[in-house]
């Protein structure tokens, strides 16, 4: 059968870097770190005291409160970003099928917090079980999606996926093939993470994951840099608004970009290190441009998954000259997550919305703190460090990578009629 094409139609996003999907691509293009102590709880006694936090953000002006008790954190930002995604989008409820909207959204962890805070109050009270009536609802990750649905009355799929920092690029690959397939013409998708916490902290802490450059936090992540010394955490969410493009068309949306195809593979390596040679995240984009139909030449820009820790890039950058070939060195490079931290299952949200809105504009968006070369990795590719630059794109890839060898990738093309 032959597939339907699928658009992105609107955008929402809250980070650390920028609440609203402009704001973000602001901070993006200028090169701003999201990075600072952390405000949440008193860090004081852990080896990382920092994190990239969302800013200057009350839930209450955008949810009513008695409704935003009843959700973690990582819920509350999935309904923000959505909301701002269907404004963007123009749709008008009264006008569309229901039945064939949908809502997949993707989060690693979930309700870390309400999980941590349950459990510590039900400690600290001598262990008597008094629990929070809305403790499992406010925890269980897919309670995103519920939300959202409810809120707007779509009746068609409606999950979220669970594969740690790819989670959320799973989402909107799933997304894209109901819509190919005919089961949704339109769908609220992307990612949210809220995993700035004691527990969060403190378990990447005891993995050795994070950074501990508490002294310089805003230059703490530094993908591709010889001193990186592991990932700094971040949260938020983003959302998108996928629509199959003939319903798109007719109804006059404005179209940001084409999302023509994504990838999945597995390591089946290790449960936190890539394949040192880079196996998985071969497969991965190579999956991904058979999905879309094109060559490796066509792409113009790669947003990596590019986490700032030792193997991670390594592996990454070994896949890519794989891949690409001689065109490695021709196409640009970027890790935004050198501004934004890693937003763990909603890093591939954000990002996604970073390659659409670098489609629009023209412009890729930089590596921060890039100070010293690695030897171990080629330096001859654009690893477009410390400075936005204006390139006229068609072709963007975003890659996303989680512990359990997860592996996504997808592709964004400027509408061709």
């Amino acid at each position: 059968m032959a597939l339907r094409r699928v658009v992105v139609t609107g955008l929402g996003a809250l980070t650390p870097i920028g609440n609203t999907a402009q704001e973000y691509w602001e901070g993006l293009k200028n090169g701003v770190s999201g990075a600072a102590p952390i405000t949440r709880f008193d860090a004081a006694k852990f080896r990382t005291q920092f994190a990239c936090e969302v800013k200057n953000f009350d839930v209450e002006n955008y949810l009513d409160r008695k409704e935003a008790r009843k959700m973690d954190p990582f819920t509350q930002y999935a309904m923000v970003v959505a909301e701002e995604a269907m404004n963007d989008s123009g749709l008008d409820l009264e006008k569309i099928d229901l039945n064939k909207a949908g809502v997949i959204w993707g989060s690693g962890i979930g309700g870390l917090k309400t999980f941590q805070d349950e459990v510590k109050s039900y400690t600290l009270n001598d262990f008597t079980p008094r629990f929070n009536p809305f403790f499992i609802p406010k925890m269980i990750a897919d309670i995103s999606a519920g939300y959202i649905s409810i809120k707007y009355g779509f009746h068609g799929p409606n999950f979220v996926t669970v594969s740690a920092c790819a989670s959320a690029t799973n989402a909107i690959i799933d997304a894209m093939n109901y819509i190919r397939l005919g089961h949704m013409d339109i769908a609220i998708t992307g990612g949210s993470e809220a995993a700035v916490t004691e527990a969060g902290i403190g378990g990447f802490n005891a993995m050795k994951a994070l950074s501990e450059r508490n002294d310089s936090p805003e230059t703490a992540s530094r993908p591709f840099d010889k001193d990186r010394d592991g990932f700094v955490l971040g949260e938020g969410a983003a959302g998108l608004i996928l629509e199959e493009y003939e319903h798109a068309k007719a109804r006059g949306a404005k179209i940001y970009a084409e999302l023509i195809g994504g990838g999945m593979s597995a390591d089946a390596h290790h449960i936190t290190a890539p394949h040192p040679e880079g196996l998985g995240a071969t497969n991965v984009m190579v999956n991904a441009l058979k999905d879309a139909n094109i060559t490796p030449d066509e792409v113009d820009y790669i947003n990596v998954h590019g986490t700032s820790t030792p193997l991670g890039d390594i592996s990454e950058t070994l896949a890519i000259k794989k891949v690409f070939g001689d065109h490695a060195y021709d196409l640009n490079i970027s890790s935004t997550k050198s501004m934004t931290g890693h937003l763990l299952g909603a890093a591939g949200a954000i990002e996604a919305a970073a390659c659409i809105m670098a489609l629009q504009n023209n412009v890729v968006p930089p590596t921060i703190n890039h100070f010293t070369d690695d030897e171990g990795l080629d330096n001859k590719l654009n690893f477009t460090f410390n400075k936005a630059q204006e390139k006229e794109l068609n072709v963007v890839l975003s890659n996303t990578f989680g512990f359990g060898g997860h592996n996504t990738s997808i592709i964004f093309r400027k509408l061709a009629e």
